[in-house]
C-alpha cells in the first residue's frame, strides 16, 4: 500500500470535502424511468439489457479500420462496401443491431468527405463504438456545415482549394463512414498492417489514414 492510501476505518489525519455521489441528473432520471416502465410491461429484461450493453461495448473503431482495409486491398469488397455499406460491414461478420442504413464515402484525390450529425450524435456506432465527445458538441456540429475547411484545419487537416468537401448529415436511420485514401507506399502490406494507419478521425473524414513513416 501507498503512503496516500488508506481505508475508511481509521480517523483522516488530513481534511477534505465529505464524498458524496452527485445527483441523478434530467437524462438518467428519463433512462432509468424508461428502463423500469419496459421492464414492468415485460416488454424488456435486465438479462436483454445487459447483453445489449455488451454488444456496445464490443463495438470500436477497430472493426471500421478492418473494413477500410479490406476495401484497400480488395476492389470487389470496395465496390460492394460502396453500394451497399451495411451489406459489405456484414459481409466481415460485423452484425448491426439496429436497422440503420449505413453509407460509406470514398475519399479521392478530388473529393474529401466529412461527416457529421446537426441535429444530435448519430454516429456509425456499430463499425466505430462510441462517438468523441467534440463530435457531439455544437460548435462542430454547426461549424462542419458553415465552414468545413477551417474545422478541418483545426484538426491538421489542410484540404487543398481544388479539391470539394462534402459535408454528410447523418440521421436516426442513415449513417455514413468515410473511406480515406490510402496511403502511399504501403503497396505490398497486409490487412492488418494497413488497419493500424486507419484512426476513427480518418474514419470521419477530419483528419487523412496515418501515414506509413509515422508510424512506430
Amino acid at each position: 500500500m501507498s503512503a496516500h492510501e488508506h481505508t475508511h476505518e481509521h480517523e483522516h489525519d488530513h481534511p477534505h470535502a465529505e464524498i458524496t455521489a452527485e445527483a441523478a441528473g434530467y437524462y438518467e432520471i428519463m433512462e432509468t424511468a424508461v428502463r423500469e416502465l419496459l421492464a414492468e410491461k415485460g416488454l424488456i429484461g435486465p438479462a436483454e439489457i445487459r447483453r445489449q450493453i455488451e454488444v456496445l461495448d464490443s463495438r470500436t473503431p477497430a472493426l471500421g479500420a478492418k473494413v477500410v482495409a479490406r476495401a484497400w486491398v480488395d476492389p470487389g469488397f470496395r465496390a460492394r462496401l460502396i453500394a451497399d455499406g451495411r451489406a459489405g460491414c456484414e459481409e466481415l461478420g460485423i452484425s448491426f443491431y439496429d436497422d440503420t442504413q449505413l453509407i460509406v464515402l470514398e475519399n479521392t484525390q478530388e473529393v474529401h468527405n466529412l461527416i457529421v450529425c446537426t441535429l444530435c450524435s448519430c454516429y456509425p456506432r456499430p463499425v466505430l463504438g462510441l462517438p468523441p465527445d467534440w463530435y457531439k458538441e455544437k460548435p462542430y456540429r454547426a461549424r462542419a456545415v458553415i465552414e468545413p475547411r477551417a474545422v478541418l484545419a483545426e484538426f491538421g487537416t489542410t484540404i487543398p482549394d481544388d479539391v470539394e468537401i462534402r459535408v454528410s448529415d447523418s440521421t436516426a436511420m442513415v449513417r455514413y463512414l468515410v473511406l480515406p485514401r490510402r496511403p502511399d507506399g504501403t503497396e505490398g502490406w497486409s490487412e492488418e498492417a494497413l488497419a493500424a494507419l486507419v484512426t476513427r478521425d480518418a474514419m470521419i473524414g477530419v483528419v487523412p489514414a496515418t501515414l506509413p513513416e509515422t508510424v512506430q
